[in-house]
């Protein structure tokens, strides 16, 4: 009677060892798992990464693929961009041969690509600084915005397509009418920065204005403290990438997360009411 029992057990063991499936990302074929950002940046000594929901926003963005050890940022043009001290690691993801991906883009981008690969595709729509609303299942039906001034309306004018590449056209549509005034309206701000989350944004609506993104958080257990890394992209448009801490090089790319009245990045500062939430 034993063996007829545990037959039927084995290929739910045979999962459950596997552990749950790691994140895709839909501009890669196959993403290496050496090369996540899990695998290439461990946390400080004494620190644990925090749990995450398997296939959370989070989880996503933890595994996020990154280009080889010592790779450059490079700009949309293919050019190296002049400061190379800033970051700690490049992101495996295409900026695009326009200057359009630059700093609140490239939230956007994640945001996109995460809904895109995890099925949820009616939930990718973003606003224009204009206020009018550009909803990726809109496009795939064949609208398509007509912009003058500052005035936004929306003619029927393409053949329906759902593609993946078609998703690409639309998201370097709103990279053009999209910014950081627009990603803070679409935001909710965070009340504590205390309670800072994989995910968050850093964002200053303005111009100049950036946008900057939690892409992970590990806790030290034997006192609470946390740190996170932030990823971000630039302008002109240019490589998303993971930044280095400058103010403690000791913890590489690790920020803490009680850092006060300001977070200071290599090349732009925070205020603490500044962190939102998608």
């Amino acid at each position: 009677m034993a063996v007829i029992f545990l037959v039927p057990l084995l290929p739910a063991l045979s999962l459950a060892a596997a552990g749950p499936p790691r994140p895709t990302y839909p501009w890669k074929a196959e993403a290496d798992p050496a090369q996540g950002l899990d695998r290439r940046i461990p946390p400080p000594e004494g620190f644990e990464r925090a749990p995450v929901e398997p296939g959370s926003f989070a989880d996503w963005l933890r595994h996020l693929p990154l280009k080889p050890p010592g790779s450059p940022v490079l700009l949309h043009d293919g050019r190296k961009k002049p400061d190379q001290q800033a970051h700690a690691a490049v992101a495996d993801i295409d900026t695009g041969s326009r200057d359009l991906q630059q700093c609140a883009d490239a939230v956007i981008r994640l945001r996109a690509e995460y809904l895109w690969s995890v099925g949820k595709k009616g939930a990718i729509e973003f606003g224009f600084t204009s206020g009018d609303r550009a909803a990726f299942e809109k496009w795939a039906e064949g609208w398509r915005p007509v912009v003058t001034g500052a005035r936004v309306r929306w003619e029927r004018s393409a053949r329906p397509d759902g593609s993946y590449r078609s998703f690409r056209r639309y998201l370097d549509t709103v990279f053009a009418y999209a910014g950081t005034i627009s990603l803070a309206r679409d935001l909710r701000p965070v009340k504590d920065p205390k309670d800072l989350a994989i995910g968050d944004v850093f964002v200053r609506p303005g111009s100049p204005g950036h946008a900057a993104i939690i892409a992970d958080l590990a806790v030290r257990p034997a006192t609470g403290e946390r740190v996170f890394l932030v990823v971000q992209g630039f302008s002109p448009a240019q490589d998303i990438h993971v930044l280095v801490n400058p103010a403690d090089p000791a913890r590489g790319a690790w920020y803490p997360a009680d850092f006060g009245d300001e977070l200071r990045l290599p090349q732009w500062t925070f205020r603490k009411d500044e962190l939102r939430r998608f």
